[in-house]
């Protein structure tokens, strides 16, 4: 199988995770695409999330919505830091006989040489397929400079994005704007119920 591994901390999950979750089944055949909820990324350590059940209960929204989407517990079932190595190398122990392609934004793409040990997580995938932002500029002579066996490894994802992302919701509902727009409707009714984003994180 080819198993695709799209991880964040989805405070909320968006239609931008939507769809690119969607193009990443379409464009590269994933047969199964494995939704890696994160509970505190190293790098956003001392930023305050919603707790982890809230996150669960909207993830499986949008599980929900296509048979070949999977929530993985493999970070959420182990206690932190959770390094994307450390999971890999998890996901290759239940998956020996797969292809896994790790998904990431242009963004994280840019600040990979900063990851816990990069070079051996490059080799833990067998793709790394990247989203770039609208109008992003990613400096690629710079990134495989850092990362010379990223070169190989990486896939353009060519994807409608929309330039939005969770903290921008979380932002908006502070100020008490809508954002129903932006998430899927169960997504949004479950927020609406925990009174999620409201003021403070709940």
């Amino acid at each position: 199988m080819r198993v695709g591994v799209f991880g964040g901390t989805f405070d909320p999950p968006h239609i931008g995770h939507q769809i690119l979750a969607a193009e990443a089944l379409h464009q590269l055949k994933i047969d199964k695409l494995l939704w890696m909820l994160t509970p505190i990324p190293p790098h956003k350590l001392g930023m305050d999330h919603s707790d982890i059940a809230h996150r669960k209960e909207m993830v499986q929204f949008m599980v929900n919505l296509d048979p070949r989407f999977e929530l993985s517990e493999v970070e959420i079932s182990r206690p932190g830091p959770h390094y994307a190595l450390d999971t890999m190398r998890i996901l290759r122990r239940e998956y020996p006989e797969d292809k896994l392609f790790y998904l990431m934004g242009g963004d994280s793409l840019r600040d990979l040489h900063t990851w816990h040990q990069p070079e051996e997580f490059i080799d833990s995938c067998d793709k790394i397929i990247v989203m770039r932002r609208p109008g992003a500029r990613l400096g690629l002579r710079i990134i495989y400079s850092r990362l010379s066996s990223l070169r190989k490894k990486v896939i353009f994802l060519a994807s409608p994005l929309i330039e939005i992302s969770a903290s921008d919701l979380r932002a908006r509902k502070r100020r008490g704007e809508d954002i129903w727009h932006f998430i899927n409707p169960q997504v949004n009714s479950y927020i609406q119920k925990h009174g999620l984003y409201s003021a403070v994180i709940n």
